[in-house]
C-alpha cells in the first residue's frame, strides 16, 4: 500500500500544491513546537545546562508524538476501510512534499524579476528564504531564488519522498517534524545557541544520507535537462562541504555546477553579516532563467528519485 500511497501523493503535490485554505500538518507542528519552547522554558533553568536539556526533550517529544499519532490515525483509518488507509496515506503524503509549491514560489520571483520590478522580486523572495533581502540586487535576488531551489530540492522533496517510500506517511510527517523544529529553533543566535542545538543535530543526521542522494540525482537531472552534468559532478565534488551545515551545500554545488554560476557568498541575516564561502565558479553571470532552470531539474529528479523508489518497492 505505501508505493501506492507514495504515487497517489506526488501525483497530489503536482496537481494542487499546499491550497492556502487546507490545514497543513506543518501549521499545527509549528504551534506545537512554540508550545512545548514555551512550557520548557518557564520549566527549566535559564542556564546553558537547562536550555539544552529543554532543547533535547524538545527534539524527542516532537518526532515521537508525530510519528505515534500519525501511525495511529493511518491505522485506524485503515482498519475501518483499506481504500481509506489508503486515502488518508495519500493525503498526508501529498502535503509532505513541496515541489510544486517550490516551483510557484520561485516562479513569481522569476516573473517580478523579468518586469522588471526589484521591489517587487525582493518582497517575493523574502517569502522563502531567511536572508536579509530588502537590499538585494537583482543578482541577488536570483542567486537567491536558485540556491533555496536547490537546497529545498533536497529537505523539501528528495527527504520526505525517501522517508515515505520506507514508512509511508508517518514517517515522512516525522521527517517533516524535525525539519520544521529545525527550521524554528536551530539557530546559532544568543536565544537557541544552547536550546536549538538537539533539533540542529537532528536535522543533520535526519539529511544527512537524503542530501546526498538527491545531490547525485540533481547531477542526473541536469544531463536529463540539458544542463552541465559533467560540471555538476565536479563542482559537487569539489564544493559539496562549502557551508556551515553537512548537507545544505550538497544540491547546491550540483545546481552551482550544472549551471556553470557562483551561487552563496556573504549574507545578511537579521541585520548581522555572515561570511560565508561560494559555491561553483562564475563562468558567466546569473539570469532570472536560471531559476527555471533549476525548477526543472528539481522536478526531474524528484520524478527520478519516485520512479527508482517505486522499482525497488516492487509497484513498477
Amino acid at each position: 500500500m505505501i508505493g501506492y500511497a507514495v504515487l497517489g501523493g506526488f501525483v497530489l503535490d503536482a496537481i494542487f500544491g499546499d491550497p492556502a485554505w487546507l490545514p497543513h500538518p506543518v501549521v499545527y507542528m509549528g504551534k506545537a513546537i512554540s508550545a512545548l519552547e514555551k512550557g520548557l522554558r518557564a520549566r527549566l533553568p535559564k542556564t546553558p545546562k537547562g536550555e539544552l536539556w529543554g532543547g533535547r526533550i524538545l527534539a524527542f517529544c516532537l518526532p515521537v508524538g508525530t510519528f505515534a499519532l500519525t501511525s495511529l490515525v493511518c491505522t485506524g483509518a485503515a482498519a475501518l476501510h483499506p481504500l481509506l488507509g489508503l486515502a488518508v496515506q495519500m493525503f498526508w503524503c501529498g502535503q509532505a512534499l513541496a515541489a510544486k509549491g517550490l516551483v510557484q514560489e520561485s516562479t513569481n520571483v522569476y516573473r517580478e524579476l523579468t518586469k522588471p520590478d526589484l521591489p517587487a522580486a525582493r518582497i517575493a523572495v523574502s517569502r522563502i528564504v531567511g536572508r536579509d533581502t530588502q537590499a538585494l540586487t537583482a543578482e541577488g535576488v536570483t542567486k537567491a531564488a536558485v540556491e533555496t531551489v536547490a537546497e529545498n530540492a533536497s529537505d523539501g522533496v528528495i527527504a520526505p519522498l525517501l522517508y515515505m517510500l520506507l514508512g509511508g506517511a508517518p514517517l515522512a510527517l516525522t521527517y517533516k517534524a524535525i525539519n520544521t523544529m529545525d527550521s524554528m529553533v536551530g539557530y546559532k543566535n544568543e536565544r537557541y545557541l544552547h536550546f536549538g542545538r538537539a533539533a540542529a543535530k537532528l536535522d543533520d543526521i535526519a539529511n544527512y544520507l537524503p542530501s546526498r542522494i538527491a545531490a547525485l540525482l540533481w547531477v542526473a537531472a541536469a544531463a536529463l535537462t540539458g544542463n552541465d552534468a559533467r560540471n555538476a559532478w565536479r563542482i559537487w565534488r569539489r564544493d559539496r562541504r562549502n557551508h556551515a551545515s553537512p548537507n545544505s551545500a550538497q544540491t547546491e554545488s550540483a545546481c552551482a555546477g550544472a549551471l556553470n554560476v557562483q551561487l552563496a557568498g556573504p549574507a545578511y541575516y537579521f541585520g548581522e553579516y555572515y561570511p560565508k564561502p561560494t559555491i561553483g565558479d562564475a563562468v558567466r553571470p546569473i539570469e532570472p532563467e536560471d531559476i527555471r532552470r533549476a525548477d526543472r531539474m528539481m522536478y526531474a529528479e524528484s520524478l527520478l528519485a519516485l520512479v527508482l523508489g517505486l522499482l525497488i518497492r516492487g509497484i513498477l
